[in-house]
């Protein structure tokens, strides 16, 4: 089975889901603890990014180490922009 198919099916399962709470239950399925605590926390270390936030407040607010605040930086200009786009959006 090609890995792109076994991709593209997680996200459609994941675009099936309708509230926070089923969200939680597929994620509570699909990942451990520990990673989908590395997935929250690598979320929080982009949106503390895209508020211009500086590496010490994350480091002491998330305990994120200085290598995975790099990696997450260099990756903000796409996916995690977007979302937090549309969260502001959300709540205005």
């Amino acid at each position: 089975m090609d890995k792109n198919y076994s991709l593209d099916r997680l996200f459609d399962a994941i675009l099936t889901l309708k509230n926070k709470k089923e969200c939680a239950q597929f994620f509570a399925d699909a990942c451990t603890p520990k990673e989908l605590q590395a997935i929250a926390q690598r979320f929080t270390v982009a949106e503390m990014l895209y508020n211009k936030r500086v590496y010490s407040e994350i480091i002491e607010q998330t305990g994120a180490s200085t290598a995975t605040i790099s990696r997450v930086g260099r990756s903000i200009n796409n996916g995690y922009k977007m979302a937090f786009e549309r969260l502001k959006q959300s709540n205005e």
